[in-house]
């Protein structure tokens, strides 16, 4: 479990480009040649965790919990087996909002507003490493995203980053019944993927 203590805005901020820069060093934790980790240490924020690869599958869920390179929580092992079964090289977890919280009501009350921006450089650059030029994006949050107002704020900069890297979304497993995509716990190792216009979701997501 990981219950928050505190609020981020009372957290030295590690900005995400200073992040990724030791992520890329050597490390006595972890393979950084098939691990991206960012930052590369435990901390109350996680920009990224996933695999190496040119063709990742990009899994958007809310928040992160406990996971780590070489110790990947049951969403995270669903995610790596789907991400294998429809064809891509490797996995990234991304998320929403970067606080870790195991439970999502534990997450702070008011966005962090600076760590949202860093979470969106993040964003982009996960999106900038698929060689094919469409990355894919797998819309994975479930009903959490009703927890906090300022999610549906975040998810909409997110697909406006999207739409400059031509990124292409997908769900996978039946969607709630207000519409929200499938969380990747409990779905078969080969669940299908299917298209998603983030857009239209959205639109009806935003009075929430």
């Amino acid at each position: 479990m990981h219950i928050p203590s505190g609020v981020t805005q009372d957290l030295p901020l590690l900005p995400f480009q200073q992040a990724l820069d030791q992520a890329c060093q050597p490390s006595d934790g972890y393979d950084c040649r098939k691990w991206l980790y960012v930052p590369n240490f435990y901390t109350e924020y996680r920009y990224i965790l996933g695999t190496r690869g040119c063709h990742p599958l990009i899994c958007i869920g809310i928040n992160p919990s406990t996971a780590a390179p070489d110790n990947l929580d049951n969403t995270l092992k669903s995610v790596q087996r789907v991400a294998q079964a429809n064809g891509y090289d490797s996995f990234i977890m991304f998320n929403v909002y970067p606080q870790r919280a195991t439970n999502p009501d534990d997450m702070e009350a008011v966005c962090n507003d600076a760590l949202h921006r860093e979470n969106m450089k993040a964003f982009d650059y996960i999106l900038s490493l698929d060689q094919a030029g469409s990355p894919a994006v797998w819309a994975a949050w479930g009903t959490i995203i009703e927890k906090r107002g300022y999610l549906a704020r975040c998810l909409e900069d997110m697909i406006q980053v999207g739409l400059r890297r031509n990124a292409v979304w997908y769900t996978a497993g039946k969607r709630s019944r207000k519409g929200h995509p499938h969380h990747p716990l409990y779905l078969r190792k080969d669940a299908p993927l299917e298209p998603f216009d983030v857009a239209a979701y959205f639109s009806q997501l935003a009075p929430l």
